[in-house]
């Protein structure tokens, strides 16, 4: 159940068999109603035009289903589109019986009436389903659809904040905040990382006992990092925590290296990865869209995300090695090892999270990218995790794809897809591919 608005506009003539669109007409608001508590639906069938218009004046809504209950000529969905700017659902009815007798609702033909005035009368895609209200199919795909709708709409009110900037030649993670806000609604915020490190180390022990506690009991081993990084992880822990719950935060884009390394002495790896396990989306490199590609699945799967580089490939297994030093979160380590911790492969020194990813049937690859005009395309394809322990020091997660994976990257590296992808712990291939119609961005599914 949701709160999404909805309008159920069920159209179609009197002239067929009225006592099977009452039928389907019952059924039809039934189901509707299960899956919203905000339905705007009209007491009877809307059978004319004035009776349509009468209806919809002064009410709008977040998603209009109109139905054909019976057939419908085009002028029907050319009032409708003169009425709304929401998204449209066309539902098509089956035919009820099939007895060499009379045709009871002719909804197939109805639906093409539409769809032809819909694509001469709107840009976007209408979506269409068709089945009787009982059929599982018909509620999964209105539940699908929904999912995406409201995604659209907590974008709308997203807030993303990008802390440092990108490193010279991690530019691809940059983002504007008039692109952003124009093509996904999100608002996006900045401030300087130094401005944390500032306030981190004003903290004194005692007021950030609570975090350390919290970080003692998620990651494994922690105690044997050097005391000093200890204490200044957990301070920049906390002023994170707390600009993120007073500012309203949905997810962030964290500079990284070298500052953290070079200025602070301790990395920030350790905390990004206990707020991914808070479900607050953390990318490092400051890569703005890989945040926004981890919010998305995030709030799609209702898991924390991934997010990685390619960094190997297996053509045997067919498969490709994500990884990165060491943010993933908690919750995502494999249950034989839990949540280690460790140290900065490269710099060495910690806390960084160490360790391999748990497996997971279905999951979906994902990817905000940006090409070089300035425009949006998503990156999606579904895949399998593997029960497969950490591959490198940091975090790692080992993905089974469906296309051949050594001509797949040399197809994506050619393409120009930046190097950060998401690893969803969910399948929402569907919910993607959706969502990039309601927003008007080019999917490429691979």
């Amino acid at each position: 159940m949701t709160s999404i608005k909805m309008m159920y506009l069920p159209i179609g003539v009197p002239t067929f068999h009225m006592p099977s669109a009452q039928a389907m007409f019952d059924q039809s608001k039934a189901l509707l109603k299960t899956m919203t508590d905000n339905l705007l639906a009209p007491d009877e069938m809307l059978l004319s035009i004035p009776l349509l218009e009468s209806f919809m004046k002064g009410k709008d809504a977040d998603l209009v289903i109109v139905q054909n209950v019976a057939f419908a000529n085009s002028a029907y969905m050319t009032t409708i589109l003169k009425h709304t700017h929401a998204p449209v659902i066309h539902w098509t009815l089956r035919e009820p019986v099939i007895d060499g007798g009379r045709l009871r609702l002719n909804s197939l033909t109805g639906a093409f009436s539409a769809g032809y005035a819909y694509r001469y009368m709107r840009d976007d895609d209408m979506f269409t389903i068709i089945g009787a209200p009982e059929e599982t199919r018909v509620k999964d795909s209105f539940q699908t659809i929904i999912r995406a709708i409201l995604m659209k709409m907590k974008l709308r009110t997203m807030n993303l904040l990008v802390i440092g900037h990108t490193p010279e030649g991690f530019g691809f993670g940059r983002a504007l905040d008039l692109d952003i806000a124009q093509a996904f609604g999100v608002n996006l915020k900045t401030i300087e990382a130094r401005e944390f490190m500032q306030e981190a180390l004003k903290l004194s022990d005692a007021a950030i006992q609570k975090e350390k506690e919290l970080a003692e009991s998620k990651m494994i081993g922690l105690k044997e990092i050097d005391s000093t990084n200890q204490r200044d992880f957990v301070r920049l822990f906390k002023v994170y925590q707390d600009y993120i719950d007073q500012h309203q935060i949905h997810a962030i884009a964290s500079r990284c290296w070298p500052d953290f390394f070079t200025e602070y002495k301790t990395p920030v790896c350790g905390v990004l990865g206990l707020l991914n396990d808070r479900k607050i989306a953390a990318a490092c490199e400051a890569d703005a869209y890989g945040a926004l590609s981890m919010y998305i699945g995030q709030e799609l799967s209702q898991e924390p995300t991934y997010l990685g580089d390619p960094v190997s490939i297996n053509e045997e297994e067919n498969t490709i090695t994500f990884w990165h030093c060491g943010t993933a979160a908690c919750s995502l380590a494999r249950l034989d090892t839990g949540a280690m911790t460790g140290v900065h492969p490269n710099r060495k020194i910690g806390p960084t999270m160490e360790f391999g990813l748990k497996a997971h049937t279905h999951a979906t690859l994902f990817r905000v990218g940006r090409r070089p005009d300035g425009t949006f395309r998503f990156f999606i394809s579904s895949a399998e995790i593997l029960d497969k322990p950490q591959q490198f020091l940091g975090t790692s997660v080992v993905v089974k794809i469906e296309q051949e994976v050594h001509p797949l990257m040399e197809e994506l590296i050619q393409d120009g897809w930046e190097p950060h992808f998401v690893v969803i712990y969910g399948d929402v291939k569907k919910e993607l591919t959706i969502l990039g119609q309601l927003l008007n961005i080019d999917t490429y599914i691979y």
